[in-house]
């Protein structure tokens, strides 16, 4: 529980911009994506967090090289080969590298090795990090709750796991907080990366009813795709991710989420030079500024006072933590 609340408090430290000192030595970072770096979703937010860190800092302080497509069993060698080059951070952007992370960690001691989403505390050369994304999905539920004309509102997800399963719940709880008599499909691809199913679900539950959308990870675009593509029906989307505010499907999505993954990256290079390699987990909230929220101003009447005030005071509430969310409550 210390070192948590020491990861904690840092990430908050960082966030605010308190310590976020450029390191004394040179740092070498490597990032391993099972899709690409401009995914417009999950990858991309990683990503772009290492090269704002890195503009931050100046490239003669921070190096910085990825690896996209690595399905675990090719991630292992590509992880392997940044560690033998003496890479000093590592980070495997995603849960299904927590096995080969762990397998491999032991054999590199001086290496960090990074992998999320995991609320798992690591071995000592192993961070990870967790979003507590049930307080994103909470917003985008309002929005959809108060949204919705006919009661019912869809969710097309990867994997019931992860901060997947707490965005998905948390989009539950936010939208039966305002309207209860709404009914919430949640389904999922069974993928991170399935753009097609996700596609498929969305159509299943816009043909069920549903005249309001969201998903998670990079796979959601697919959804995102046909709520855009539907033009016999009013279908509209709240994002996980703030760069669907500028995709040509934007004028669909009402709102969005990212996770600000910035402060975590300073986080692992500062506890790095600090003689920490791992152990701990990092979280992401509101409260430590590791999440984003933006709303589309572009989308006109249908984004209306009610909505916002009733979106910014969850907002606020979670900030200032009086709004714990029951997400594992949430059954399907």
């Amino acid at each position: 529980m210390k070192k948590l609340f020491l990861a904690f408090t840092m990430l908050g430290a960082l966030a605010s911009g308190l310590f976020a000192a450029p390191p004394k030595a040179k740092v070498r970072i490597a990032l391993i994506v099972e899709s690409t770096v401009d995914d417009k979703g999950w990858c991309q937010s990683m990503h772009d967090a290492i090269k704002a860190v890195q503009k931050e800092y100046g490239n003669a302080l921070v190096e910085y090289s990825y690896s996209e497509k690595m399905k675990p069993v090719d991630a292992g060698s590509a992880a392997r080969q940044y560690a033998s080059n003496k890479f000093d951070i590592i980070i495997c952007h995603g849960a299904q590298y927590k096995n080969l992370v762990n397998e491999m960690a032991p054999d590199y001691p001086n290496t960090t090795f990074v992998f999320g989403t995991s609320a798992d505390i690591g071995g000592k050369n192993v961070f990870t990090y967790m979003p507590e994304s049930e307080q994103t999905g909470y917003l985008n539920g309002i929005i959809a709750g108060m949204v919705t004309k006919v009661n019912i509102v869809g969710c097309v997800g990867p994997v019931d796991g992860g901060d997947a399963a707490r965005y998905d719940r948390g989009y539950v709880l936010g939208a039966k907080s305002v309207n209860p008599n709404v009914q919430v499909k949640v389904a999922h691809t069974g993928s991170f990366g399935d753009f097609v199913k996700a596609a498929e679900l969305a159509k299943t539950q816009i043909n069920a009813g549903a005249d309001f959308l969201t998903g998670s990870s990079q796979q959601a675009m697919g959804a995102l795709k046909v709520v855009a593509d539907t033009k016999d029906k009013t279908i509209w989307w709240a994002g996980q991710d703030t760069s669907q505010l500028s995709v040509p499907e934007a004028p669909k999505v009402i709102a969005a989420s990212s996770y600000n993954y910035n402060a975590v990256v300073e986080v692992l290079i500062a506890k790095r030079e600090a003689g920490i390699r791992g152990g701990e987990n990092i979280p992401l909230n509101f409260a430590n500024k590791g999440f984003v929220f933006q709303y589309n101003d572009k989308v006109g009447k249908i984004l209306t006072p009610a909505i916002r005030k009733a979106v910014d005071k969850a907002r606020a509430d979670m900030t200032a933590g009086k709004l714990p969310l029951a997400w594992k409550d949430v059954k399907f």
